[in-house]
């Protein structure tokens, strides 16, 4: 299983926070989408018609978990929880 750093490290991740937009406009991670929790079912098709590895964040990783979660049910296998905002972080390039 590829860790979040190889798979940002490939360019071939989309990284999306499931913070709300008010949260997003605070401070996000770079290039990051905003696609609040309770808005992923209304993205599903977006989300299957994509190749990239999916890496999903929030504020401690609890609600990104909630959607990965979501994402897997919905038969997305390549969706990873990367924790919170300040996990994130970390692994910019």
């Amino acid at each position: 299983m590829k860790t979040i750093q190889e798979i940002i490290n490939s360019g071939e991740a989309m990284v999306i926070d499931v913070r709300t937009s008010s949260e997003f406009s605070i401070a996000h991670y770079p290039d990051a989408i905003n696609i609040p929790l309770d808005e992923l079912p209304k993205h599903l098709d977006q989300l299957k018609g994509s190749n990239k590895s999916i890496i999903l964040y929030c504020r401690s990783g609890n609600r990104s978990g909630i959607g990965m979660n979501f994402l897997h049910q919905q038969g997305l296998k390549d969706v990873y929880n990367g924790g919170g905002l300040s996990d994130m972080l970390q692994y910019k390039n």
